[in-house]
């Protein structure tokens, strides 16, 4: 079995990612994040193995519990350039999703196979917008990014994300304090819980770029690919 914990992002964050990662995957011909679905995420922990599940989700409640918001920025593009090459939305943490990150990596480390890179301090926090295949095609696509305008979004880590095998396997809610099954994770009514409790935490804030929602108008959905092409 392979695990990865992760976060999804949600709101306008969501739709401009997809529209990102759609738009390069076209232009270019390239299908490392868009062979399967593309869901905009920044992985937390893993992929690892386990034997012991029960404890693994025992131990991202325990984590979860400690923490209400968990604010972050998309701050704009940059890319590795490692062995593979991958473009992805920069991410800037807040402390509270670095000591978030540190406690799931901490706590799963004890009984998981989890990599090195995931215990480390200076964890590089990204969502990915093209990689594996992009290679030959890198510098044409780095360009052609740096051609838009760098995104500066807000948005918060409103649940942890327990993938199995490519899969949700349950969702830890932070703003309901309590554990989601598959079922209760992609149900459009929890999720509506979900943003109502989040709203009456944030009404101060004026966090409102958070909780735009799939149900925006055709007109701002056009104005929105406008603004990307």
């Amino acid at each position: 079995m392979v695990y990865l914990i992760e976060f999804r992002f949600h709101g306008y964050a969501k739709w401009y990612a997809k529209n990102i990662i759609y738009d390069v995957a076209r232009k270019f011909n390239v299908k490392g994040v868009t062979q399967k679905r593309a869901v905009p995420h920044i992985s937390l922990f893993g992929p690892f193995d386990t034997n012991d599940e029960r404890r693994l989700v025992s131990e991202i409640i325990s984590v979860g519990n400690k923490y209400d918001l968990v604010p972050f920025r998309i701050k704009g593009f940059d890319f590795f350039n490692n062995q593979n090459k991958v473009i992805y939305l920069d991410i800037e943490p807040s402390e509270e999703l670095k000591s978030l990150r540190r406690d799931i990596a901490y706590s799963l480390s004890k009984f998981s196979n989890g990599k090195a890179f995931d215990n480390n301090h200076n964890f590089n926090f990204h969502a990915t917008v093209a990689f594996k295949d992009i290679d030959y095609k890198f510098d044409k696509i780095w360009n052609y990014i740096q051609q838009k305008q760098e995104p500066y979004l807000h948005q918060h880590l409103l649940r942890i994300t327990i993938i199995k095998n490519s899969r949700i396997l349950y969702e830890y809610d932070l703003m309901q304090k309590r554990l989601l099954n598959r079922q209760l994770a992609l149900s459009k009514s929890t999720w509506g819980e979900t943003i109502e409790l989040f709203k009456q935490k944030t009404s101060d804030f004026n966090q409102d770029i958070d909780v735009i929602e799939e149900h925006e108008s055709v007109w701002d959905k056009i104005k929105s690919i406008l603004r990307l092409t």
